[in-house]
């Protein structure tokens, strides 16, 4: 089934392997309500809490996009060490290419699931954990906060879930009408909803704060929000 030029699924069967890496950054850009302007918040956001010699990690760095801005942003602070973690090599490698020059920005091709995290002072998931299963992620929002040094931030960004149907069905027809917006066909649309299914498994904004209090951040808020996509800022 068409998704985008350059990509291609079939249905229960999205992926970010494959040749998904080379169109990814154009296609998050159209599908993702203020997918850049979310990297931008990012990056002043981590004036805050990156300081020379931190450790930064980008969990599921796609093709490195994020990661390179940021080094950008804080180029003026020796030492930090910018690590991304993707299980898909395609994407490391073009992660690897979007962050050419840059020393400091380390790629590996892990699963976040399984891969080290040492002691941080910022852990970023931009559109990741939605996609690990319901039966892991609490698992790997308790690493992350043993992780993160005292003070440090886990920035955390979703797509959400409404708390009831009623809400649900305006989120979705609003998110379908953005996306007909960016130029996606009907087919695109729903062909996209098709292979997402039992791939993505977003938690509602309740569901994502549970995750976070049990891990054990008390200090939450909302840092952006566009209907059904929404950052958090955690910190311990």
């Amino acid at each position: 089934m068409k998704i985008d030029d350059g990509i291609t699924a079939e249905r229960s069967a999205w992926s970010f392997g494959a040749g998904v890496a080379e169109a990814f950054p154009d296609h998050a850009e159209r599908s993702i309500p203020w997918y850049r302007e979310g990297h931008e918040l990012i990056c002043h956001l981590s004036d805050f809490f990156v300081a020379p010699d931190s450790i930064v990690y980008d969990l599921g760095c796609a093709t490195g996009e994020l990661l390179q801005l940021l080094a950008a942003h804080n180029r003026h602070k020796p030492g930090v060490r910018w690590i991304g973690l993707d299980r898909e090599q395609a994407m490391i490698e073009r992660a690897c290419r979007t962050c050419a020059g840059l020393e400091n920005v380390e790629l590996h091709c892990e699963d976040i699931l399984i891969g080290e995290l040492k002691e941080a002072d910022m852990i970023i998931a931009y559109y990741t954990t939605q996609f690990v299963e319901e039966r892991r992620r609490q698992a790997l929002f308790d690493r992350i906060y043993q992780a993160l040094n005292w003070g440090g931030a886990f920035i955390l960004f979703e797509k959400v879930g409404a708390p009831d149907s009623r809400f649900q069905d305006m989120m979705s027809c609003l998110y379908r009408e953005f996306k007909q917006r960016q130029g996606f066909s009907s087919e695109e649309i729903l062909n996209k909803e098709l292979s997402l299914k039992g791939v993505l498994k977003p938690f509602s904004t309740a569901g994502n704060l549970g995750l976070l209090n049990r891990a054990g951040f008390t200090d939450v808020m909302t840092v952006m929000k566009y209907v059904s996509f929404e950052g958090f800022l955690a910190i311990k």
